[in-house]
C-alpha cells in the first residue's frame, strides 16, 4: 500500500502549494508541482527528512530563488567540455590550444565525474596527476581551461550549478620569475650548424628570421605573400597575439630569406606543427641546447637589437610590446659578457 501525506506549506499566512510526500519503495518520495517550475521528484530515507527538503524547496520558489539542478545532477563534466569544444571556443584565437588540453582532460577521470559530485579534493587529485614532466605555468594552463568551461556551462547552457566554481577553489602554482634564456653568438651560430642538417629544409631560415625580426612562430608560418611589400621593405603581421596587426621593417637579411621561397599564398608553408617539432628538437639536441624553446629565438633577437644600440620603443615597434615597462623588465637584463667591448673600448682619461 502507498501512503500519501500531503504536506500543506504556508508562507506569510498565504497557502502557496501542495508537496505530495509518499512511501515508496522503502523510501519517503517528495514531489513538488508549480507553476513556472519543472516537476520535482526526490526520495529519502526518513520522513522527516523529506519534509524538510519540501519545506526548503518551497521556500526558495516562494522567493524566486530555486534553482532545479537536476539536470546537473545528469550533467558530467565530460559533457560540457565537449559542448565547451564545440560551441564556447570557435571564436577564439586559443581555440587549437583549449582543444589539446581538453583532450588530456576527456581521458583523465575526473572526466567522469558529475558537476555536482565535483569537489576541490578532485581537482587536487586531477592536478597531481598531470603535474608530472609540466611546468607550473602549464598546469596552471589547465586549470584556467575547466575554470572558464565550468563558467561557459553556468551562462549559456542552462545548467544550474552551484554558486562556487570548483576549480577556483584549488589555488593556482606561483610561477617564479619570467623565463630568462640566451644564447651565446657561438651557441647561436652552433645551433644554425645543426639546423641545416635537418631534412626540413626551411628550419634554418625560420630561426634566423625570428631572431631578426622577434617575430612569435605564429606570426611568422602565417606571414602571406599580400603583406609584404618589398618596395618599402614592410611586413605587416596580422591579427598578433595582442589583436592587432604589427607592421616592420625589413633588413636586407630578412629580404633575401623571404625571396628564397617565392611560391604559395605564405613564406614558411610547414607541413605540421608536430613535424616541424621533430626537427627542431633534433637541431636544438645536436646543437646543446636542449633547453632552448623556439619562443626563446624572440628573447634572443630583442636582446640582440638592444645590444647593438636600438632604443626601446624601437625595438618595441618590431617585437609588439604595448607597454615599454614589460619590454624592459623581462629583456633589458645585460650579461657580464655583453659589457666586454665595451670596457676594451673605454678611453683611459689621462690626469
Amino acid at each position: 500500500m502507498i501512503q500519501l501525506d500531503h504536506t500543506q506549506i504556508t508562507l506569510r499566512k498565504e497557502k502557496v502549494c501542495m508537496a505530495t510526500i509518499r512511501k515508496f519503495k522503502g523510501k519517503w518520495q517528495v514531489q513538488i508541482r508549480r507553476k513556472g517550475y519543472p516537476h520535482i521528484t526526490k526520495s529519502f530515507l526518513q520522513k522527516s527528512s523529506a519534509s524538510q527538503y519540501a519545506k526548503e524547496v518551497e521556500l526558495k520558489m516562494e522567493k524566486q530563488i530555486f534553482n532545479d539542478m537536476s539536470e546537473a545532477q545528469r550533467t558530467t563534466l565530460r559533457d560540457i567540455l565537449t559542448k565547451y569544444v564545440e560551441e564556447g571556443i570557435t571564436e577564439l584565437k586559443s581555440a587549437r590550444t583549449i582543444k589539446s588540453k581538453v583532450k588530456l582532460i576527456l581521458q583523465d577521470q575526473i572526466a567522469r565525474c558529475g558537476l555536482l559530485q565535483l569537489r576541490a579534493k578532485h581537482v587536487h587529485e586531477f592536478r597531481n596527476r598531470i603535474k608530472e614532466g609540466r611546468a607550473p605555468k602549464t598546469i596552471n594552463g589547465y586549470m584556467e581551461t575547466l575554470i572558464s568551461c565550468w563558467n561557459y556551462a553556468k551562462r549559456n547552457l542552462s545548467i544550474a550549478l552551484p554558486a562556487e566554481n570548483p576549480f577556483e577553489l584549488v589555488s593556482k602554482y606561483k610561477i617564479q620569475n619570467e623565463r630568462d634564456i640566451t644564447i651565446t653568438e657561438e651557441e647561436y651560430q652552433r645551433l644554425l650548424l645543426a639546423s641545416s642538417q635537418e631534412k626540413l629544409n626551411m628550419l634554418e631560415d625560420l630561426i634566423k628570421f625570428a631572431v631578426l625580426t622577434t617575430a612569435r612562430f605564429s606570426e611568422i608560418i602565417n606571414l602571406k605573400r599580400v603583406n609584404v611589400d618589398y618596395n618599402k621593405r614592410l611586413a605587416t603581421f596580422i591579427d598578433t597575439k595582442n589583436g592587432d596587426d604589427r607592421t616592420i621593417p625589413l633588413s636586407d637579411e630578412v629580404i633575401s630569406i623571404l625571396k628564397k621561397y617565392p611560391f604559395g599564398e605564405k613564406f614558411f608553408p610547414i607541413p605540421t606543427r608536430d613535424r616541424f617539432k621533430e626537427h627542431w628538437y633534433r637541431a636544438r639536441g645536436r646543437a646543446g641546447l636542449k633547453h632552448l624553446r623556439f619562443h626563446d629565438l624572440r628573447s634572443v633577437g630583442i636582446r640582440r637589437m638592444l645590444l647593438a644600440g636600438m632604443q626601446m620603443h624601437e625595438v618595441a615597434i618590431m617585437s609588439g610590446h604595448r607597454t615599454l615597462s614589460v619590454l624592459h623588465r623581462r629583456y633589458s637584463r645585460i650579461q657580464p659578457e655583453d659589457l666586454l667591448n665595451k670596457i676594451n673600448n673605454l678611453v683611459v682619461l689621462q690626469k
